[in-house]
């Protein structure tokens, strides 16, 4: 039911009126979501410079379908280069997590849907980079790669985002500081004042005497 000040009762409940409504719906800042995009689309160039540059490489392992397959590879070896490639993988795709949401700019986001929404993206973008660069020369498609890429995104989401959210939630529902009130006008002659009679001047009439 909605009251003649433009507040609502909502199943017994009372939501508040238009001003609530704002603070619940709020969302980033412009400048700082403009800032998300522009290092969304940084950070998707040097991802895409890094992962199709040509590696001058005498042999590669075979396409790996089977996921966790060369992870157990890696850590059964025990190479720095093995260990090398497993955080490269973890990391290379991890600041989507916080940046896609950034570009979002959803504020009001439960942490399950914007973590399903975020990994999705990712799992989009992390798939098709891999197709595309098993034709780049020393690169092979390796589904393992996908699966620590969407990790990498997923734990940098769940530490950074929801307490960022809240921090942010935090900041737009504090009151504002009421502004000082404007010192009282001076009345006029003529006009009453906030104490005392009012006065009146009577001015000359043209042509009296």
């Amino acid at each position: 039911m909605r009251t003649g000040d433009g507040r609502q009762l909502r199943q017994g409940r009372w939501t508040g009126g238009p001003a609530a409504s704002a603070t619940r719906d709020a969302p980033v800042s412009p400048l700082l979501r403009a800032a998300g995009v522009l290092l969304l689309a940084v950070h998707l160039a040097l991802v895409g410079w890094f992962a199709l540059r040509p590696l001058p490489v005498d042999w590669v392992y075979d396409a790996n379908l089977h996921p966790l397959a060369s992870i157990r590879r890696a850590l059964t070896s025990g190479s720095a280069e093995a260990y090398r490639h497993l955080a490269v993988s973890l990391l290379l795709m991890a600041p989507l997590g916080v940046l896609l949401p950034l570009a979002g700019g959803r504020v009001r986001a439960g942490w399950l849907p914007s973590l399903l929404r975020t990994v999705g993206a990712a799992a989009l973008l992390c798939t098709a980079l891999e197709f595309v660069q098993n034709y780049v020369p020393g690169h092979v498609l390796d589904v393992d790669d996908i699966l620590l890429n969407l990790l990498g995104v997923t734990l940098a989401h769940l530490a950074v985002v929801p307490a960022a959210r809240a921090r942010l939630r935090h900041r737009a529902a504090r009151p504002r500081r009421a502004a000082p009130a404007p010192p009282p006008r001076q009345h006029a002659s003529g006009v009453r004042g906030p104490a005392g009679p009012a006065s009146y001047e009577v001015a000359p009439t043209p042509g009296g005497r």
